[in-house]
């Protein structure tokens, strides 16, 4: 198991045929979640209340936050008139990339680290 929790992503990835099946079905629950009709990405969605991704956001460069931002007040003003953006500005499967995932990755990685570090008991011979 791995920091943010169990995953089977690595043994589909890994099998052509369960990848063959499996990859629809994310698309198609993908798009029906509707965040792309919105505009967001899946990063997007992360709880911010949570410290690491805090420090996770704090290491993205100016233009990301700057784009992330922007998506999110554009999100908001069209759940304010509770319709989507026009099908031209929805954010299409190759734009949504995980951008923050590998900044909270390597914040929980040293974290555990940290924590190591931290436990690590000193012996005089």
């Amino acid at each position: 198991m791995n920091a943010l929790g169990p995953s089977l992503a690595p043994h589909i990835r890994s099998s052509r045929t369960l990848k063959k099946w499996v990859a629809p079905v994310a698309q198609w629950y993908a798009n029906l979640m509707g965040y792309r009709q919105m505009g967001l990405k899946y990063d997007d969605l992360q709880q911010e209340e949570l410290p690491e991704v805090q420090r996770a956001l704090g290491r993205l460069t100016q233009r990301e936050y700057y784009d992330r931002v922007y998506r999110m007040k554009l999100a908001a003003h069209q759940s304010v008139l509770h319709k989507p953006l026009p099908k031209e500005q929805w954010m299409s499967t190759k734009e949504d990339v995980r951008y923050l995932k590998p900044h909270i990755v390597s914040v929980l990685e040293e974290d555990t680290e940290r924590a190591a570090w931290d436990a690590l008991s000193v012996q005089r011979k």
